[in-house]
């Protein structure tokens, strides 16, 4: 099994789509319930990507099995050096490390851009792959959200985690953030 990670890119849109498309019909990670198509996905990838943040893909023996992307956490100026986390492994990959090493090169490359904290917005108490992923890498239980989100007949909670990068609350910040 060869494993490349890499910027992802427009090509990638149609994988990424299906990956995040099985998540948002059969999962609780995303409180997404219609998956989105190609063309939305390509949109959402460019967006990140003109931000300059990070979004990236996994590939093995050639083919997207995983992606990973940092985001705004929140559009207020006073977030710009906070981003959000999100992670997707597809079926029949998942349980390989794929998501932990994809994730894992999103946050070195957020620490590279000087950012201070990145967050987890986790679908789901009960998904203990994704928290299980993050905790490996660092992050912290920062709290819970009851029953915010109604997918499937059920009431789902959000768990927030989080991680310090480059000291976190520590000084002021040295790079000038997110363009918010």
């Amino acid at each position: 099994m060869t494993t490349l990670v890499r910027a992802a890119t427009a090509a990638d849109a149609p994988a990424l789509a299906a990956i995040y498309g099985h998540h948002a019909l059969n999962g609780f990670g995303t409180f997404e319930e219609h998956p989105p198509s190609t063309e939305e996905m390509a949109s959402r990838l460019a967006a990140v990507q003109a931000r300059g943040l990070p979004y990236l893909a996994a590939e093995v023996d050639g083919q997207v099995a995983a992606f990973a992307y940092a985001g705004p956490f929140r559009l207020r100026t006073a977030y710009r050096y906070t981003v959000e986390d999100s992670v997707y492994v597809a079926p029949g990959h998942q349980g390989q490390g794929l998501g932990k090493l994809v994730l894992g090169r999103v946050i070195q490359a957020c620490e590279a851009m000087g950012l201070r904290q990145m967050l987890a917005v986790i679908g789901d108490s009960e998904n203990a792959g994704s928290i299980g992923v993050h905790a490996s890498l660092g992050f912290r239980h920062a709290g819970v959200m009851q029953a915010v989100g109604y997918k499937k007949g059920r009431w789902l909670d959000v768990v927030i985690m989080q991680l310090a990068l480059n000291g976190g609350g520590e000084g002021a910040p040295e790079a000038p953030g997110l363009d918010l």
